[in-house]
C-alpha cells in the first residue's frame, strides 16, 4: 500500500498504483471519482480492463517498465465502463525503490481539443512559446527548492514514503530540463554567418551521436565529395543536426540505420514570406528506418509543442525550422513508414565569404 496514507488521498488528481503485473493495488480517492468505480471493484483488477484508454499503450507501457523509466502520454480518451470517455494526459512513474511497481496518474483535459488542432493553432502555440519564455526563469527557481526540500525530507522517511520523494525529485528534474529547452527556444543570439564545410558539421554531430544517445543506430555516409561550402553558423547548423539525428535515433529501433546523404541541386529555390526568392543548392538529407511520422502530424511538425513521440517536448524540430530560417535555410519532411527523410536546404557561401576561426570550424 501507501506509506502515508493522507499525502495519497489528498492528490488532487486520479492515481493508481499498480504491481509488477500490471493489476491495480490502490486507486486514490481522485480515481475512485473519475472512473465511477469503487476501490473494491479496482484493487486486483488489471488496469487495462478498467481503465479504458483510446491509445495502443500496452507495448510503450511494458517498455517503460523494463527500462524503469517515465512514459507521458498527452491527449487521449480515457474512459471506464461506468463513465464515458474524457480526454486526458496520463503518466507512468516507476517507483525507484520497488519490485517493478509503477505510478499511474491520470490528468483530465479542460478543453476540448488540442492547441495545435485549432484553426489558430500557429497563433496560439506562439503566444504559449511567449508565456513560457517568460516563466521559465522564475519556474525553475521554486522547482530547485521544491527538489531540496525532498531530498531534505527523504533523510527522514523510509519505505514507501521515501519512494513518493525520489519521484518528486525526479520530475522535479525532468521539467526543469523542459524548461531549459523552452529558454533555449527563445533566447537564441542572432546567427553569425560564415562559411562552413557542411560535411565537417556533419561529422560533429554524427560523432556525438554514435558515443551517446545514438549508439543503437548504425551510421551511412553518403555524401557528394565537391559540396561547396554553405554560409551559415557553424555551432547553430551543429544543433540542427544534432537535433535531426537525435530525433531519427529515437524513432529508429535497436540496429536501426541512418542514412546522412549531401548532394547539390541548382534549381532548387525558395520563396521567402517578402516574396523573394531564395537559392538554396546544398542538400543535405537525414533518413531513419523508423515507423515514420503520423499522418495528421506531419503538416504541423515542426510547429511547437507538436510531438510523435510518447514523451516528446515538440521543440526539438521547432527549433531546427526556427534556426534554419534565421540563416536563411530551408526543411522539409517526407515519411512513409520505414522511411522518414528530413531535408535541409541551404544557401551557398560566396567565394569571398569569412571562414570561422580554426578553432571553431
Amino acid at each position: 500500500m501507501i506509506g502515508n496514507d493522507s499525502l495519497w488521498a489528498s492528490l488532487p488528481i486520479p492515481a493508481l498504483l499498480l504491481t509488477s503485473d500490471d493489476m491495480i493495488i490502490e486507486p486514490n480517492p481522485a480515481a475512485e471519482q473519475f472512473l465511477n468505480l469503487s476501490a473494491k471493484s479496482l484493487r486486483g483488477a488489471p488496469v487495462f480492463d478498467k481503465v479504458m484508454i483510446d491509445a495502443p499503450l500496452e507495448d510503450a507501457f511494458r517498455r517503460a517498465r523494463a527500462q524503469r523509466s517515465s512514459l507521458f502520454v498527452n491527449d487521449v480518451d480515457v474512459g471506464s465502463g461506468e463513465r464515458p470517455p474524457v480526454q486526458c494526459n496520463i503518466h507512468f512513474a516507476p517507483l525507484l525503490r520497488s519490485d517493478g511497481r509503477m505510478l499511474m496518474l491520470i490528468s483530465p483535459r479542460e478543453i476540448a481539443s488540442r492547441m495545435t488542432q485549432n484553426a489558430g493553432s500557429q497563433k496560439a502555440a506562439k503566444s504559449a512559446i511567449g508565456m513560457a519564455e517568460m516563466l521559465a526563469h522564475e519556474i525553475k527557481n521554486p522547482l530547485a527548492g521544491i527538489t531540496g526540500a525532498a531530498q531534505l525530507l527523504s533523510m527522514g522517511l523510509t519505505g514507501a514514503d521515501l519512494e513518493l520523494t525520489d519521484l518528486i525529485v525526479e520530475e522535479s528534474r525532468r521539467i526543469v530540463k523542459l524548461l531549459e529547452q523552452v529558454e533555449q527556444f527563445g533566447n537564441l543570439r542572432p546567427p553569425r554567418l560564415q562559411a562552413v564545410n557542411v560535411h565537417d558539421i556533419l561529422d560533429r554531430a554524427r560523432q556525438s551521436a554514435a558515443v551517446g544517445w545514438g549508439a543503437h543506430m548504425r551510421f551511412v555516409e553518403d555524401y557528394d565529395p565537391s559540396l561547396p561550402r554553405t554560409m551559415s553558423d557553424a555551432d547553430q547548423l551543429t544543433q540542427v543536426f544534432l537535433n535531426l539525428i537525435k530525433n531519427a535515433s529515437e524513432a529508429g529501433g535497436e540496429g536501426g540505420t541512418i542514412r546522412l546523404h549531401t548532394f547539390y541541386e541548382p534549381s532548387l529555390r525558395v520563396r521567402r514570406k517578402d516574396g523573394t526568392q531564395a537559392r538554396l543548392p546544398l542538400q543535405v538529407e537525414v533518413i531513419d528506418d523508423g515507423p515514420g511520422i503520423p499522418p495528421d502530424m506531419a503538416a504541423d511538425i515542426f510547429e511547437p509543442f507538436v510531438s510523435g513521440r510518447e514523451n516528446g517536448t515538440g521543440l526539438g524540430l521547432a527549433l531546427v525550422s526556427k534556426l534554419l530560417s534565421e540563416m536563411g535555410g530551408w526543411i522539409s519532411v517526407e515519411s512513409v513508414p520505414g522511411r522518414t527523410v528530413f531535408r535541409v536546404s541551404l544557401p551557398m557561401a560566396p567565394k569571398d565569404a569569412p571562414e570561422p576561426p580554426e578553432g571553431e570550424r
